[in-house]
Parts: structure tokens; sequence; C-alpha cells
């Protein structure tokens, strides 16, 4: 039999070498290299080179179905191949692996009828011809002949082929409905049938084509005019929630109750956004403390529900990691991660370059930005003793992840840095990707081009195509507030902010010829607007922002407020002393620029010297003997606010006598410290409350220091964290600072730096003192932040600021920070008045040429003008509550998750499913999980759990905690497992099984019931909103095939008032045993297909307009982008001579015109498949008692 598989094995390579040759060609221009070279593994392409093969058919089977894999998406595209064929190339590597490594003892009978089977379906899937496929049937039934298995263990009698059963006659009927027995949704009509030994063959007509099957690999299909099958209440719940885990579509979410957190709805607003878009891609850049972490879990849920999600890579900064946040938040998603260190990463890397697999135990990884290194990205250069070590850019074939988290994005704004280059080779392969920052957008900036080009490169092209996209912006921003604030002659105002957004270049090549721009047009220009419709226009003017696809901004003022800020400022006058050297440092610095002009980086370092006065002059020495020094730390200098680098020898230089007298006045300066002072005062007093924690916040190293030690002189337990603080103290002081007071151990304030605590959460603490004050608002919010968030237990938090007078920090807070108002609440959504704040107070603050009045004049002037914006936008969202009664945004929230919720999916349906599959399994109608409270046991004999573990065994392997600790209980010995339902209760009890729609438990529930069978019931419920009787009913599964395609469950019944409410009345229905005796003939179904036909024909017709509109507008927004960038891409090519880099250049002009082709190929495909196939899952009768009178 080996010699014969061996045989076949050999053949199969032939037609597989065949197959590629036809479609890799038109794929590539040079596809030899393109296409086969660079997917082979390493072992794979030194072979190619060695012995010089330049051919398909010169590679062997196992490096020709790589290259059938690596490029399947395209092949897949091409020729409309489905998910299951990819499932037989997957099998057939398998297959080909173990055949390849077989040992002298052979294999069983069983497993190499199963193996040829799957070289079988393998075949059909690269069409080899007849007569290979007639080879491999008559080597699977000489096999049946020869070892006499032809009734497989499980297989019961009625199961045998037909060879035991006599060969008089046909199992099956021409015209009969079978389905394959391998995958049942598989089905097909008998076209002929051929009489053979052992067992009969049938030609059936399966997607478009016949083919041909023995009768033990083919069932009858259950006719509902023959046998229909009649379900009590419980268990018709629980098939239609099996429907619909089976089955996943875009409109409902999965995430919902799916993990150990308390979520708050605000946090499925960009899980929507996600599963809608056109590519797997979103920025989320939601405010501090809104729970960007627990979003991102969802949108993991999400895709576990829709694929088989295998590797996922999150990059952090490393206080994250040190801290393990994502470690532990991960797990309330029930999945397991491991950190990377150096070595680590760089075993991957080797593994990568040699197998061309990243290895399996770091699928799921952690990666801090500190890594990625020169040496990390492009490897090490040969030396004597060693090779070249590859670095991750070399990788080829690159790694693959599922998903790929980038936190804290703005960390790669920098697009020469070797972060942004490393991220930007992850997400340039990984099937999704999401970025979560807080830092503020700053629409137009380039730092918000550089994220959105990293994470759509396809979309936004360069600088220039961005600032046309972004051009229309500010007007949509314009209309939205007229909509929020809905004041006189508001719609007009919308248009006319409408028609300033469409004349712009890319409102007139895009936007205005864009479905819903036309459609919000039309309806403002009828007037006359529905109060209940003018939320909704509110949320549809926001999806006309050009960027609103991929970016999700929830402010912390949407949620509303986690607690009440009270702040408090606390004035601190100068000693004279401290003022003399105060106004000595102004002096000095005036002196140095009547010397020297429009030096930036001298601006930038007085700057930032006088900053440092302003917040400790007793940090003043230390900070000026590193300036003359030249030993400034540049993560110091950044943690500063400073928008420039580090001081140049040559700018101390410049400066060097002036800081000499300065330093000179400030080694001789007085010890008595007001400042000091007051900050022990506050700190004495907070010590005297039940929560005594205190974080203190300074932008400047030399003042924390300065801080820490007093402080502990004092006798307060206090510690230091800044950017250089290492990650094992980091941890000790995390922990200690959330320590009880009455631990020995603990800590009681702790001092930080804006990059020491970026991205924690601090919510046990409820005070901070602002010993000193960035000048960029969102730098403060991300303070207050740290403790202001979800999960903040206290009803107020407390926040000290430390001002001295006459200081230009003092002008600052007090006629900006202020009247911003960001000390009493969160910040609105005023990002680009903002933005434009912060410099104008930067460029005010450093011009030297001002006086102290001019520069108090100017600050008034800002203030006058562009805060007084952010606070007529405030007064404009509440006059929408006060005074025009609409609902806020949170409300239109939670209708669109109320409909992308399902009744089905829901923790008592699960419970439901679960209880049936448990009875069902077991045999025994008794309870299994026992206890009324949230927290339950799952009590199960050894036999039922060997029942259960052969079902879990079917199920496709995943790699979470939830697989593993389920299996691990299957085969262990103890009956009772915790378990819950409900997410609350998952979050305080980790040790209990949390039963929900991804658990397996749930999964082989779902496969247990067979939903492409149609079931019958009889109900009742009592309800007063429709008209009382009985009602025929049936569910369609409705499945819209096109650009957006989805699966939905359409109710319908003979009357239009119960089909628009049967929804709900299903889900309330009881059991009805009085009519299970009395189900309709099938032919009574017939008159609800009528009904059934007039909304799926106004249905197609809507779906199929939306569909060709959508086509259009994205034809035309691909042909505006792909231009773009031939442009740029030829531009390049023309500027250079090198002929490598020509070539280089050629391969991805040809790249990206054969990526065009392709979109709007599947555009086109998209639109001539746009249609809603219909099948009925569900037949019933409803009986509703109470309802309304016919005169109602």
């Amino acid at each position: 039999m080996e010699t014969n598989l061996n045989s076949l094995f050999q053949k199969l390579t032939a037609y597989l070498a065949g197959y590629l040759e036809s479609v890799l060609p038109s794929f590539f221009n040079d596809w030899w290299s393109e296409a086969v070279v660079n997917n082979l593994s390493f072992q794979q392409r030194r072979r190619v080179e060695q012995r010089r093969i330049e051919s398909l058919a010169s590679l062997d089977l196992a490096a020709l179905l790589r290259v059938l894999d690596q490029n399947w998406y395209q092949i897949s595209m091409k020729l409309d191949l489905t998910s299951e064929a990819r499932h037989f190339v997957k099998e057939m590597q398998t297959v080909r692996n173990r055949w390849a490594h077989a040992g002298s003892e052979g294999f069983p009978v069983e497993d190499v009828y199963m193996d040829i089977d799957t070289l079988q379906r393998f075949a059909t899937v690269i069409n080899a011809d007849d007569t290979f496929i007639q080879e491999i049937r008559a080597a699977k039934t000489s096999l049946l002949a020869k070892e006499m298995i032809a009734i497989p263990q499980n297989q019961t009698k009625e199961e045998q082929p037909a060879s035991d059963q006599g060969t008089a006659g046909a199992e099956f009927e021409p015209g009969q409905i079978v389905s394959l027995k391998s995958n049942p949704v598989i089905r097909g009509a008998v076209v002929s049938i051929m009489q053979g030994e052992p067992e009969n063959r049938y030609n059936v007509f399966i997607d478009g084509k016949k083919q041909i099957f023995y009768a033990s690999q083919i069932q009858a299909e259950d006719r509902i005019d023959k046998d229909s099958i009649v379900l009590p209440c419980h268990k018709f719940h629980s098939h239609l929630t099996a429907l619909q885990i089976q089955n996943p579509g875009l409109s409902t979410l999965y995430s919902l109750n799916a993990a150990r957190v308390d979520f708050i709805p605000y946090q499925f607003r960009p899980v929507l956004k996600f599963i809608r878009s056109d590519r797997p891609r979103l920025l989320i850049a939601d405010g501090v403390g809104v729970g960007k972490t627990i979003e991102a879990g969802l949108i993991l849920r999400e895709l576990q529900a829709r694929r088989d999600v295998r590797s996922i890579l999150i990059v952090c900064p490393r206080p994250l990691v040190t801290e393990r946040k994502w470690k532990i938040e991960m797990k309330r998603f029930e999945e397991r991660f491991n950190h990377l260190n150096g070595g680590t990463l760089r075993y991957c890397i080797n593994e990568m370059d040699l197998e061309g697999v990243w290895p399996e135990q770091y699928r799921k990884a952690i990666i801090p930005y500190s890594l990625f290194d020169e040496t990390l990205l492009y490897g090490t250069s040969p030396d004597d003793k060693r090779k070249r070590k590859k670095g991750l850019l070399d990788l080829d074939p690159p790694p693959r992840f599922d998903l790929v988290i980038v936190d804290e994005a703005h960390h790669i704004r920098n697009q020469e840095t070797y972060s942004h280059k490393a991220v930007r080779f992850f997400c340039d392969h990984a099937e999704a990707v999401v970025f979560l920052t807080a830092t503020p957008i700053q629409l137009g900036s380039h730092d918000l081009f550089v994220l959105l080009n990293t994470l759509r490169p396809d979309l936004i092209i360069d600088q220039e195509s961005f600032e046309h996209m972004a051009e229309p912006n500010p007007f949509i921003n314009r209309a939205v507030n007229f909509a929020r604030g809905q004041g006189a002659g508001w719609a007009a105002k919308i248009i006319e902010a409408l028609d300033e957004a469409a004349a712009t270049s890319w409102g007139r090549a895009l936007l205005r010829n864009s479905p819903e721009f036309c459609r919000i047009y039309n309806q403002l220009s009828l007037g006359d607007i529905p109060s209940g419709e003018r939320v909704q226009l509110i949320t549809d003017l926001e999806a006309l922002h050009t960027f609103a696809g991929i970016i999700n901004r929830t402010r912390r003022r949407d949620i509303g407020d986690f607690t009440i800020r009270k702040p408090e400022t606390v004035v601190i006058e100068f000693t004279p002393d401290q003022k003399k050297l105060h106004d000595d440092l102004l002096q000095v610095q005036a002196e140095i620029f009547s010397r020297i002009h429009g030096d930036t980086n001298v601006k930038f370092m007085m700057t930032t010297i006088r900053r440092q006065t302003a917040s400790c002059l007793y940090g003043l020495v230390p900070f000026l003997q590193e300036i003359l020094n030249r030993h400034v730390d540049e993560l110091a200098w950044e943690e500063a606010d400073n928008m420039g680098e580090a001081p140049s020898a040559t700018t101390v230089e410049a400066i060097e006598t002036g800081i000499k007298l300065i330093l000179e006045q400030a080694r001789n300066l007085d010890p008595e410290d007001p400042k000091l002072e007051a900050l022990r005062k506050i700190l004495r007093n907070k010590q005297e409350l039940p929560n005594n924690k205190v974080m203190l916040f300074s932008s400047f190293r030399h003042t924390l220091h300065y801080l820490h030690q007093h402080l502990k002189t004092d006798g307060f337990r206090v510690g230091l964290v800044h950017g250089g603080t290492p990650d094992e103290e980091r941890i000790e002081f995390r922990n200690r600072f959330e320590l009880g007071r009455e631990d020995d151990n603990a800590l009681d304030v702790l001092l930080f730096s804006e990059i020491g605590c970026e991205g924690l959460d601090y919510q046990f603490c409820d005070c901070i003192v602002n010993y000193d004050l960035p000048w960029n608002p969102m730098r403060i919010e991300q303070r207050i932040g740290r403790i202001d968030r979800w999960g903040q237990k206290s009803e107020s938090v407390a926040i000290f600021n430390l001002i001295t007078p006459g200081t230009v920090d003092a002008d600052i807070y007090e006629r900006c920070l202020l009247r911003i108002g960001i000390f009493n609440n969160a910040l609105g959504g005023s990002e680009e008045i903002l933005g434009e704040i912060s410099r104008e107070i930067r460029n005010i603050a450093e011009n030297f040429n001002l006086s102290d009045e001019d520069c108090r004049e100017k600050l008034q002037q800002l203030a006058d003008n562009q805060i007084r914006l952010i606070q007529e936008q405030e007064e404009l969202e509440q006059k929408q509550v006060e005074l025009f009664g609409i609902r806020l945004p949170e409300d239109q929230l939670k209708k669109e998750i109320n409909e992308a919720s399902s009744f089905w999916l829901s923790p008592e349906a699960i419970r439901n499913l679960i209880t049936n599959y448990l009875q069902n399994i077991c045999g025994k109608e008794q309870e299994f999980i026992l206890g009324e409270k949230p927290l339950k046991t799952l009590r199960l004999s050894q036999e039922a759990r060997n029942r259960l573990l052969k079902d879990f065994q079917k199920l496709l392997r995943q790699n979470t905690s939830s697989y593993r600790e389920w299996e691990n209980w299957l085969k262990g010995g103890n009956p009772h497992l915790p378990i819950t339902f409900d997410a609350v209760c998952a979050s305080q009890h980790l040790d209990a099984a949390f039963i929900m729609p991804l658990h397996p438990l749930v999964r082989q529930a779902s496969r247990a019931f067979d939903t492409t069978k149609r079931v019958v019931t009889t109900l009742k419920v009592k309800d007063q909103s429709v008209h009382g009787g009985d009602y025929l009913f049936a569910i369609y599964q409705w499945r819209f095939l096109g650009i957006r395609e989805d699966l939905v469950l359409c109710p319908v019944t003979t009357s239009e008032q119960v089909t628009s409410h049967l929804g709900k009345l299903l889900e309330k229905a009881e059991e009805n045993p009085t009519s299970a005796e009395n189900v309709p003939e099938p032919s009574a179904w017939d008159e609800l297909d009528t009904h059934h036909y007039k909304l799926w024909l106004e249905a197609r017709k809507k779906h199929r307009h939306r569909t060709q509109e959508l086509a259009q507008y994205r034809r035309e927004s691909l042909g505006t982008s792909h231009h773009a960038r031939i442009a740029l891409l030829k531009d390049q090519l023309d500027q250079t001579t090198d002929e490598k880099i020509r070539r280089m250049r050629q391969s991805q002009i040809d790249s990206a015109e054969a990526d065009y082709a392709r979109r709007i190929q599947e555009l086109d495909i998209a639109m001539e498949r746009a249609d809603i196939t219909a099948q009925p899952v569900a037949y019933g009768v409803i009986h509703i008692d109470g309802g309304l009178s016919d005169a109602e």
C-alpha cells in the first residue's frame, strides 16, 4: 500500500506543479522570485539555489504545498475558492509530513484510508483530471476490500455500506437531496447511480458541478414534509442559539458578556466600528481612563468569534511590561501571553529565519518598544569569529500575526526611529491591527499622518493626500456642533457647512458623491426633521468625517464623570532671595538673546532653564551642572515636555558664561523653601484621612530628587519613579504604594515624572499634587487621568496645584489653564482648539523679546479668543440637554449596542443551550448545573466527562487558557467545576470557568445541534402590544452577499403587525403543549413564503442599490488614492539612477498596479454577487394571549 501511495504522491506533485504554473504568473511581474522563491523555507530555498532549480516541476511536494499556502490569498480571490478548500490544503500538508517521516511499523488502516481520502479532496481542489481522481478512488476501494474495514467502529448497522446490505437496490434515488456525512452543510441532488462492488457510487450535483461519492459518504437529507423535527420551546431556543454561534454575522456583537470585565457602553463603540470597517484596521484615540485595553480585548473577542486567531502581538512601553498590565488584562479574556526579552525575541527571529514559522510558544507575545534597536532590525555584520545574524527586517517570509496591538502608539510618531520601523514591519504583514493612544490628535498634524499612514498605507498615501483628506473635516465638525446645539436656523447652518466641505478638493472628488452625504443633504433640504431623527443625524454627520472609518475618539466627557474633581490652588510667594535669583535669570536670558537671534536650540534651552526655576530653584544647581558638563539625559529632557532635542555642545558654548553666573548665585541660595513647606502641610493633612495615598508630579527629575531626599528625611514613606527607574524598582514601588497604611512596607507618597506613570492605573489613590505644570493641557489631563478613571472608588479626587506668582507658569495657569476648566472636568472634544492653544502658549512663553506685561497681554488675548470657543462649544452641548431635551450621544450608542446584541447569545440563552446539550449527551433529564447564585457548580460523572471529551476533541483547537483548562478538567478526576455565565461574577471569581459564546463547552454544544435541518415548534405568549390569536410563523436565514456580507435571522408571520414584534415575542415565549399534536401540514407554510417574499424582495432591492452606490464610491476613492500612489512611486523612480533601486521601484509600481486591479475586480465581483439568499430554518405556531382588541 505504501508503494501505491507514494505513486499517488508523485502524480499529485505533477498536478500541483501544473496548477500553480497556470495561476501564479498572472499575479506578479517576477512571479518566480516573488511567488515561489521568496515563500520557501530556508532549507527549501537553499536547495533551489544549490540545484539551480528554475521551474515548479523540479520542486518536491512539500515545497509546492508551501508555495500554494503562502499565495493562498491571491489564488483564492481569483478563483473564488472557499475556506473549506484552504482546510484541505492544510490537511494535505499534514498528510505529506506524516508519510515523509513514517516509521517501519507503518500506520493503521483507518489512518491510511483517511489520508487517501484527504488526497482525493485536495486533488479536486487543484482541478486534477478525472483519471487521477478515479485512481485515488480505486485505491480507497482496494483498501476497503483487502483490509475489510467497510464498517468503521463508530458506524451503526444502518450506516453500513451497500456491500453488507446486498447490491440488489440502491440506497438513494435520482433527484433525492443528500448531504455529505463529513460536512452536512454541503448538500446536493443525486443525478445518477453507478452500482458496483463493494459499494454503489452516486453522481451528485453540488456547487454547480457533478461529483462522485460512495454510498457510505452521503446521507439522505431529512425533508420537512416527511420527517420534520418537532422541538419543545427550550430546545427550539437552543436551536436558534446554536444557529447564531455557528454562523456569526457582522450585525451581531459576540463580545457582549464575553470577558471578565464590568464594561461600559462606550467601550463597544470602537468594536462596532472595527467589525463594520472595510479592512480590520483601527486607531483608538480615546481619552485617558476610558479603558482602551478592554476595548482591544473586546475586538479580539469579535475576531475570535469569526475566525481562528492563533497569533497575537502586543507592542507597548516597557513600564507596562514591567507592571504586567497587558498580561493581567488579557487574562480577563482567557488569554495567556509571554513577555519577550532580548534573548527570546532573538530566538524567535532565528527560528523564523530557519523554519519560516514563528515559534509556537511565543505566538501570543508582548514586546516593549525598547527592544527595537539597530542590531535587532538590521542584524549584525559578520566578523572573524561569528557569522552574520539576520535582523527582523531580513526575515523572508515575514512573521504574519493574526492581530497586532500597538499601545501608546504615539511612540512611533517619528518615522526615523527603530520603534517605528519595527512596528510598520509587523503591521504590513498582519491580518488585523489596532493602535491605541490617549495623546491628543490635532487634525492635520504630521503625527496623525504618520500613525494613519502606518495603519492604512493603502489609504493614507503621503502627507499631501492626507492633508487633502483632512481638508473637509473642520467644516464637518462645525456641522456636528450646529446639530448638537440646534439653535435658530441650525439646519440651514449645517447645509452651509456641508457646502463648504463639499467645495474642498477632497469634497469635490469624493465627499459630495458619497451616498451618505447626498442622503443627509437631501434630508436637511426637505426640512422639518423630527426630534427622534435629530439624534441619528448627529451620528450620521460624524460618520462623514474622512477618517471616521479608521479612528475612534471617545472623550472622557462623553462617558460622564467618574468622580468629582476638587482642584485647589496653593499660592507660594518667592522669598526675597529666591525672587532675586529668578529675576537675575530673566536678565541673563535677555542678555543672551540680545547677542543671539533666531537660534532655536538656545531658545529651547533657556525655556527649559526658566521652567526648572519655576518648578524648584533647588533643582537648578544640578541641572545647570549637567548642562555645563554636557551630560543631559535625553529621556529626562523628553520628560520635561521639550519640543527640541537635548542641547548640543555648540548650544552650551553660546550660553556658558550666563549659565555660570546663575549657577554661582544658585549655590548660595538660602535653604529656606516655602514651596516645600507647603507640600509638607498637604502631605501631613492627607495622612490624617482614611486614604492617605498621594501622587506627586513634576516635569523635572532634579525637582523630584530634591523632594524625595527631603520628604524621606521628614519621615514620609516615599518612592520615586521616572523614565529611568529600573523595572524591578518600578514593580516594587507600585506594589508597595497599593498596600494599606497598616503595612510596614507600604509607601504613602509616590513621586512621578510624565513618562514614569504613562499608561498605568492608580485608581486606589484619590489625590495628586502638581508641583509644577506642563504648558500642554493634554499632559495635565494625562496626569489627572491616572486616578480619575474607570474603577475609581472615591466620590471625589483632590488636585493640588502649587503656583508661584511672578513666573510665566503662574501667568499661563491663571489666564489659560484655569479658564479651560481642565482641573474641574475632563476635556471635551476640542482637540483642534486645544492643539492650537498649546502651540500658542509655547510661542508666547518662548518669545524672549516680549516684556512681562506683553506676555500677559498675549496670554489674555489667547484666552479671550481661543478658549472662549471651547466654552461656547461646551455651552452648546449643555443646551442640547437643558433646552431641547435631545438625548446624549450615550443614548444613541446604547441603542446601537442594543440593535447589535442578540438575546440568543445572552447568558440565559447560553445556559439553556448547555443544559439541553448536557441532558442530551448524558441521556438524563436532570440538573447538571447546580446553584441559584451567579457562581454555580457543574457536576458530571466520569462517563459524562468522557463523552464531552470526545466532542471537545472534534473542535478546531485554540491556544487559549479556557480550552486548556476545560480539557484538563474533562481528563481529570474531579466531578465538580465552578462555573458562571455572568461577566461580573467571572471578574470576581477568576478560578471559575466563564461559560460564554467562545467557551469550548458552548462551541461543542452548538455543534451538537444539526442546524441544517428545519425545525418546528408550538409556543404561547402573553403580550398586550399585538392582536391575540394563533399565528403561523417561519424564521428565515438571510445571507447578504456583496461588499458588506452579513448573516441575519428574519422572522415572518401572516400579520405585518405580529411580524414586527415576533423577535421579542419568541424570546419570552413558553411551551404550548396543547397544540404539539396539531402541527400543521407542510402545505400550511406556503402562505408564509408569500409574505416572506415581499420582505425579501424589498430588502434585496435596497441591498443591491446600496451595494452599487458603495461600490461606485469605493471605485472613485480607490482611483484617487491609486493615482496618488503611482505618481509618488514614479517620482521616486525618476529621481534615482541606481539600477537596483530602479528595479525595486518598478517592482513596487507593478505591485501597486496589480493590487489596484485586484481590488477593482473584487468590487466588480461584489456588485455582480449582490444578493440575499434566504433559507427557512424554523417553522412554528405561536398563540398570543391577551393582545389588542380589533378596535385597537
